[in-house]
């Protein structure tokens, strides 16, 4: 393509701008994903930015600096400023120059060819601790219980190493598939087959040892989590983020593979049996008895050859400290979006492992493997009321006074009414809100001080029909499968998390028995900083190719009543 076309206009700063209208503009957003994180996502130009935890990652995936050049120059409108490209050159080579791996005779230790590099972080005052004898111009020790912690460190000064150090094979376990089909569709007898990018996503982690592998809600991470168990035939210790979550993973792991309900065991608030397959729930792990963690008695209990992170961008602190003593064994993190609102992507890399693999949720879409979704941002005007009650509040009570302005209420029936009779979730994150919303619409609420029982009771009767709507607190964020649903109405959100708003979407990406789409609706209160969170909120989708129309809830659903042949729902 020569230049004048192109969708990108790519800038000395290390920002590149996507023109959204441009013909060429989608193939160019799928070849910037690997290795550009986008920043804002307005109607017309998109700004991503060229970080260097982003190269390091493509680097590790298996992408070069030559195939990021080549993107950059192919879609590029105007000449791509030779210093820019230089330095993506340098700093994908950063990754690599030091290595961790085992010695015969020495253990594990840091190796580099670069005498300057070595004499840099061998002197830097955290990381020469971790160290311990020098054993020749190109070699240092390492305390084999820093590993993960010089990472971590090594990270933080812009070298990031190569882990080849290995794994300790584990405790053996033997697992296989069990009803698989001899090609990827659903055979007669209900036999089945991994899908192609289930399968690339294991074979990548496999290659890698550990690392994490990025696929859509609905695309099946769960079958990705079971063929690495089937591939690696070890001790698996599988961290979910709730008891719902973990119950969801037992029962594929029992329909798919020869694991019987006697090798699979909980370790939750409810039960603690450590089997050799043990699901537990990061609450769990993390919580402590008089200063301690006591759950550091699991991950010591057995010689577990592989541990899953599920949903591991929610990973909590405790657990990175814990991960870092676990980089002897063979780690997965699975995960929809690898954006944390800590900043603590960096810690996923190093502790957990660089991205291996990530398939881009319009690519899984076009494959039929999610449903399609249109996402609509319904702008509320408050009363005048409510204005005068906001602009008097204090600014920490501002965002919630917004989320819950009483006018939404209406407009979120109005919605439903649209959708009769159509599998609905009302999400939402303050349980007031929620408790007022459930008992206008007649619907039950989940939230955190619902039993599990009761849940797995609301969403079986989701899943079958008996329940078409549902409203739900931060508890559906995560790992619930409700493939049923295919209306969702955002009311509320954990300020501007754009996690969060990868999850709730996710819930309506499973495919629908009838082929249909998703409509997945935010509520937003305008001129308030719910229309600042929100927009925040959707960067992570955008990159993903969805983009959000926004209307005026009045001149929106105004017409659109029942019986009305107009609505959001006419494509």
């Amino acid at each position: 393509m020569g230049f004048g076309t192109g969708p990108l206009i790519v800038q000395s700063d290390k920002t590149v701008l996507l023109e959204v209208d441009n013909p060429e503009a989608d193939a160019a957003r799928a070849a910037l994903a690997p290795f550009a994180e986008l920043e804002r996502a307005p109607e017309h130009v998109h700004t991503y930015r060229i970080t260097p935890l982003a190269l390091w990652n493509a680097r590790a995936a298996g992408h070069d600096a030559e195939q990021v050049v080549d993107v950059l120059e192919r879609y590029s409108k105007f000449p791509v400023p030779q210093p820019l490209l230089i330095d993506v050159a340098e700093t994908m080579d950063r990754y690599g120059r030091l290595s961790l791996t085992k010695h015969p005779a020495h253990g594990l230790i840091l190796v580099s060819h670069d005498p300057a590099v070595l004499a840099e972080v061998t002197k830097h005052k955290k990381i020469r601790p971790m160290l311990g004898e020098k054993i020749d111009a190109d070699t240092w020790t390492v305390h084999p219980s820093e590993r993960g912690r010089v990472k971590q460190e090594l990270l933080k000064v812009g070298w990031p190493a190569n882990d080849t150090a290995g794994y300790i094979d584990g405790e053996a376990h033997p697992i296989s598939w069990v009803g698989q089909a001899p090609s990827a569709d659903p055979a007669p007898d209900g036999s089945w087959q991994l899908r192609d990018y289930q399968r690339m996503a294991a074979d990548s982690f496999r290659e890698g040892g550990s690392g994490v592998v990025v696929l859509p809600c609905g695309a099946g991470k769960t079958i990705v989590g079971a063929a690495a168990m089937v591939d690696a035939q070890r001790t698996t210790l599988i961290l979910v983020t709730n008891t719902v979550a973990g119950r969801q993973w037992r029962d594929e792991l029992l329909k798919r593979t020869s694991l019987t309900e006697d090798e699979i065991g909980e370790y939750s608030g409810e039960k603690k049996e450590i089997r050799p397959v043990t699901i537990a729930t990061y609450q769990v792990v993390t919580r402590k008895t008089k200063g301690e963690y006591r759950a550091l008695e699991l991950f010591d209990s057995r010689d577990w050859g592989l541990i899953i992170y599920d949903e591991v961008h929610l990973l909590p602190a405790p657990v990175f400290r814990m991960s870092a003593d676990l980089q002897s064994r063979r780690r997965l993190g699975l995960t929809a979006t690898l954006v944390r609102e800590d900043g603590r992507e960096g810690d996923v890399f190093s502790l957990i492992g660089p991205k291996r693999y990530d398939a881009p949720w319009k690519d899984i879409e076009a494959q039929g493997w999610i449903a399609p979704a249109d996402c609509v941002e319904v702008r509320v005007t408050p009363t005048e009321a409510e204005r005068m009650v906001y602009a008097t509040a204090e600014a920490a009570d501002r965002y919630r006074l917004a989320a819950t302005t009483p006018t939404k209420i209406p407009v979120v029936k109005q919605i439903l009414s649209l959708h009769d009779g159509e599998p609905a979730l009302v999400i939402g994150a303050y349980l007031d809100q929620l408790e007022e919303l459930g008992e206008q619409l007649g619907a039950p609420v989940v939230d955190g001080k619902t039993s599990n029982a009761k849940r797995e009771e609301l969403f079986g009767q989701f899943r079958r029909g008996e329940l078409t709507t549902l409203v739900v607190s931060k508890v559906a964020n995560f790992s619930i499968d409700l493939p049923e649903a295919s209306v969702a109405v955002q009311v509320s959100g954990t300020f501007g998390s754009r996690q969060e708003e990868a999850q709730r979407l996710g819930r309506l990406l499973r495919p629908k028995a009838d082929g249909g789409g998703a409509v997945f609706y935010s509520v937003v209160t305008r001129d308030t900083l719910d229309t600042e969170y929100a927009a925040h909120r959707q960067r992570f989708l955008a990159e993903q190719g969805y983009a959000y129309r926004i209307v005026d809830a009045d001149e929106y659903l105004g017409p659109s009543l029942p019986g009305d042949a107009t609505g959001p729902t006419d494509k």
